[in-house]
C-alpha cells in the first residue's frame, strides 16, 4: 500500500469521525431514518471523496498524454479525442438516476412531509366535520355560511354583501341593470355550464333594455317579448332549465357550485375558484346564507 492511498484513508477517517462527533454532540437522534440516511450518505461521500482523489492524482503522477488530438485549438493548446472515464461516467449516470428516484419518491423519505401530515389531517377533519352537519337545519346553515361569508367573501363583497359600493357583486340583488347589459353586449363564458357560453349581442337597443330592466326588477310583471332569446338557454322561468345555465332569477345551489368551482371576474378581479377548500356542506350553508340576503 503506498503513501498516497494511506494518506487518503486517513483523510476519510479524519472525515468521518468528525462527522460523528459532530452527531454525538448535537443529539441528532441516528435511529430516525431520515437522520441516519444522512449519515451513511456522509459516510459515503468521505470514503468515496479520498478513493478518487487517491486513484486520480495517481495518475496525474503516471499517466501520459496520448491519443487523437481534435481538429481545433487554441493558440496551439488542443484537447484529445479521448473517451470520458468510465468511473465518471457511470457515477455522472448514478447521480441522474439517484436524482429521479428522490425527486419523484424519495422525498419525503418513508412518504412523509408536515405538509403531507397537513393535508390528511385537513381531509380527516372535513370528513369529520361533513359527517357531524351532514343533516343540519335551515338555521344552523345560514349561520355556518355567514361565518365562511365573512372569512372568505366579504374583503371583495362587503360584510354585509353589498358588493362594496359596486365593485363586487351585490347579494340583496340577483344582478343590476348594468350587469346585465354588459353580459347582453359581451356574452358570457365562466362558469363552465352544459349549455355552453352564452354569445355575445343577443339583443340590443330598446329589446336589450328591456331584458336588463326585466331581469333586474326580479323577473316581476308583463314579461318583455325579446326575452325569448334568453328563454331559450334560461328557461322561460329564467330558472336555468334544471342547470342547464344560470339562474336568473335567484341564487340557486347550482349558480353557488358553479361560481365556487370556477371562479368569476369582476370589477376588483378574478375571483379564484374555491372548489379544493370549501366542502359540499360548507358549500350549502354558504347558499342558504346568499339566498338570505337576496331576500
Amino acid at each position: 500500500m503506498n503513501a498516497l492511498v494511506i494518506k487518503a484513508l486517513a483523510f476519510a477517517a479524519i472525515l468521518i469521525v468528525a462527522t460523528l462527533v459532530v452527531v454525538k454532540q448535537m443529539n441528532i437522534d441516528l435511529s430516525d431514518p431520515i437522520n441516519l440516511l444522512t449519515m451513511i450518505g456522509a459516510i459515503a461521500i468521505a470514503t468515496l471523496t479520498a478513493g478518487v482523489s487517491a486513484k486520480y492524482i495517481s495518475q496525474m503522477k503516471t499517466d501520459k498524454a496520448e491519443g487523437e488530438l481534435a481538429e481545433e485549438n487554441w493558440d496551439g493548446i488542443g484537447e484529445y479525442k479521448n473517451e470520458l472515464p468510465s468511473g465518471w461516467a457511470y457515477s455522472f449516470l448514478g447521480t441522474l438516476i439517484w436524482a429521479l428516484w428522490y425527486w419523484q419518491w424519495g422525498y419525503p423519505v418513508n412518504a412523509y412531509s408536515q405538509i403531507g401530515e397537513w393535508n390528511e389531517e385537513v381531509k380527516a377533519y372535513n370528513q369529520k366535520f361533513e359527517a357531524v352537519h351532514k343533516n343540519a337545519d335551515k338555521a344552523t346553515l345560514q349561520q355556518m355560511g355567514e361565518s365562511i361569508f365573512l372569512v372568505q367573501c366579504a374583503p371583495c363583497h362587503g360584510t354585509t354583501g353589498d358588493g362594496l359600493s359596486g365593485k363586487a357583486q351585490d347579494f340583496s340583488a340577483r344582478m343590476t341593470k348594468e350587469q346585465i347589459l354588459d353580459v347582453i353586449k359581451n356574452g358570457q363564458n365562466q362558469l363552465g355550464y352544459p349549455m355552453g357560453a352564452m354569445p355575445p349581442g343577443m339583443a340590443s337597443g330598446a329589446d336589450a333594455e328591456a331584458i336588463a330592466a326585466y331581469i333586474a326588477g326580479g323577473m316581476k310583471g308583463e314579461q318583455p317579448a325579446a326575452f325569448a332569446a334568453c328563454a331559450s338557454c334560461h328557461g322561460a322561468d329564467g330558472k336555468g332549465n334544471g342547470g342547464m345555465s344560470p339562474n336568473l332569477a335567484e341564487y340557486d345551489a347550482t349558480l353557488v357550485a358553479h361560481v365556487l368551482e370556477h371562479g368569476k371576474k369582476g370589477m376588483l378581479g378574478k375571483m379564484p375558484s374555491f372548489k379544493t377548500t370549501i366542502t359540499p356542506v360548507q358549500e350549502k350553508a354558504l347558499t342558504e346564507y346568499l339566498q338570505s340576503l337576496s331576500k
